[in-house]
């Protein structure tokens, strides 16, 4: 190697060092490294510094097109030594102010995407519901109005011929009533279920009216 290939490959190494030492200070803050499973630090660390070496070698590849020497790895601890002595406390600051501007603008971004996205499709979800239910309890109400009008026609058109009936009945000697009673007797039943059903979707509809 060239002198000024020798020169740039130190400075590069020497940068290097100091890029360690921020990574590895951004790693630990970041991951928490005293507040997480021992086998969980001992991989990621595992990671960190195999990521950390393969881009050192790469800048190193890039300089020297990766010659190594042994100075190399003196001026990778002299970076190292220079950002621990003279910028790792203004470094390790402006990260927290870093970590804090993201939180802050997280927060942010959240509380905005809740206003402009989750808010008004709650808003559009809550009139979607009443209305559904408003046409629910109007098809209900419909529904009762028409079986009530039916009901009603039906008793209409029936009165004349209960009305006739009843007659016929308060005239008949007892022994005609106790055959007529006799003939309809199968008939009772099924007009007691009738009154049934109607009782029951009386009180379905008057719950649904509520």
């Amino acid at each position: 190697m060239s002198i000024s290939i020798q020169f740039y490959t130190m400075l590069a190494m020497i940068g290097m060092g100091g890029w360690i030492g921020m990574a590895f200070d951004t790693y630990s803050r970041l991951f928490k490294r005293h507040e997480r499973a021992h086998w969980l630090v001992f991989v990621n660390d595992v990671l960190f510094w195999v990521v950390q070496a393969l881009f050192v070698f790469y800048v190193l590849l890039l300089v020297n097109e990766g010659e190594l020497r042994f100075y190399l790895f003196l001026a990778l601890l002299c970076g190292y030594a220079a950002y621990q002595s003279l910028l790792r406390s203004s470094y390790v600051r402006l990260l927290e102010r870093l970590i804090w501007l993201a939180a802050r603008v997280g927060q942010a971004l959240a509380e905005l995407f809740r206003a402009v996205v989750v808010r008004p499709l709650v808003f559009v979800g809550q009139i979607g519901l009443a209305l559904l239910l408003f046409v629910f309890r109007l098809l209900v109400w419909a529904t009762r109005f028409g079986l009530l009008a039916v009901w009603r026609t039906i008793r209409l058109l029936l009165a004349p011929f209960v009305w006739v009936a009843m007659s016929i009945w308060r005239r008949m000697p007892p022994p005609g009533r106790t055959m007529v009673a006799k003939i309809l007797r199968p008939f009772k039943g099924f007009a007691g279920q009738i009154e049934n059903t109607k009782e029951k979707i009386g009180m379905w509809l008057a719950k649904w009216r509520k």
